[in-house]
C-alpha cells in the first residue's frame, strides 16, 4: 500500500504516525470485521453523532447492524449509508449494484445553535443511485474500494458522490480491527440544502447570507473493530473523525470544521 507522508492538518501527525505503523506492523488474517467481510449480520447498535456536520451539539441514537448479501438484493449499514438494492458481480471481486438510501436531515431539536438563531430543519428522506465496489486481499490484509453516487429522491436536495477505502488490519484472538477513509463529493444542491443562507433565512436568523457551491463535502478517517463472543454473536463497532471542506466548513451554520462519530452494537450472525 503506498503511503502519502502528508497527513491531513487535522490528524496530528505523531499521532497518524504510531497508528499506522501500528496497523500495517500486526496485520494477519481477520474474523469479521463489519465492513470487510460478507458474514451476514443482523442486530441493534448505539451511535454517537454530531446534530450535523460541523455542529458543537452531540447526539446518541439507537441504529440498525445489518448486512445480507442474496442474489440479487441485499442490505447493509457497514458502508457509511443505510442502503439496500440489487447488485451483481460482473468479474470476480468486482460488484455493480443499486441502491436505495436512508438519507439524514437537521432537526433544529439537537442543536442548540440551531435554536438559538431560530434556524428551521432539513427533513429526513432518501436517495436512489449506483455503485461500484471492489473486494481484494493484498496478501493477508483485505481492502474495499467503494465508489457510489445518489441522487436525493427530492430533486432540491441534490445529489452526492462517495469514495471509500478500506483496509483490515490486525487481529489478537477473538479482536479484529481495520482502518477506513472517505471523501464525499456534493453538488451545489445538495451543499446549499444544509448550508446556505438565503437572505430572507439572514434577516430572520440574524446570519450572514451564504451561498454554497458544489465540491468536496467532507473527507473522514476512522478505525473499524469487532469481537467475537461466539460463534454466532459479534459485537461490532467504529470510530470516524470527519473533517468538513470546502463551502460547508465556511458557511455561518458550520460552528467546526471537525466532528466524530462512533458506534457499537452486538449483531447475530446467520
Amino acid at each position: 500500500m503506498q503511503m502519502n507522508p502528508t497527513l491531513p492538518r487535522w490528524i496530528p501527525s505523531s499521532v497518524g504516525i504510531r497508528s499506522t505503523t501500528f496497523v500495517l506492523a500486526l496485520i494477519v488474517p481477520l474474523a469479521a470485521l463489519a465492513e470487510l467481510s460478507n458474514e451476514p449480520l443482523l442486530g441493534p447498535g448505539l451511535r454517537s453523532r454530531p446534530a450535523y456536520d460541523g455542529s458543537d451539539s452531540q447526539q446518541g441514537e439507537l441504529v440498525p447492524v445489518v448486512r445480507h448479501f442474496g442474489q440479487p438484493w441485499f442490505a447493509r449499514s457497514t458502508q457509511g449509508v443505510l442502503e439496500g438494492g440489487v447488485r451483481m458481480e460482473p468479474a470476480p471481486g468486482l460488484h455493480a449494484g443499486a441502491q436505495l438510501a436512508y438519507e439524514p436531515g437537521r432537526q433544529t431539536s439537537e442543536s442548540d445553535f440551531l435554536k438559538n438563531h431560530g434556524v428551521t430543519g432539513v427533513d429526513r428522506g432518501a436517495s436512489v443511485g449506483a455503485h461500484l465496489e471492489w473486494d481484494h486481499s493484498f496478501g493477508p490484509m483485505p481492502i474495499t474500494l467503494l465508489a457510489r453516487v445518489r441522487q436525493h429522491t427530492d430533486a432540491d436536495r441534490g445529489a452526492q458522490a462517495d469514495f471509500r477505502l478500506s483496509a483490515g488490519g490486525y487481529q489478537s484472538g477473538r479482536f479484529a480491527a481495520g482502518v477506513f477513509t472517505q471523501g464525499t463529493w456534493a453538488n451545489t444542491k445538495s451543499t446549499g440544502s444544509f448550508y446556505d443562507i438565503t437572505p430572507q433565512q439572514s434577516v430572520a436568523t440574524g446570519l450572514p447570507a451564504f451561498s454554497a457551491e458544489s465540491g468536496w463535502l467532507f473527507a473522514s478517517f476512522g478505525v473499524l473493530w469487532s469481537v467475537d463472543l461466539n460463534k454466532n454473536w459479534v459485537v461490532v463497532g467504529n470510530l470516524e473523525s470527519r473533517h468538513l471542506l470546502g463551502d460547508a466548513s465556511r458557511s455561518p451554520l458550520a460552528e467546526r470544521d471537525s466532528n466524530f462519530y462512533t458506534s457499537a452494537g452486538l449483531a447475530y450472525r446467520y
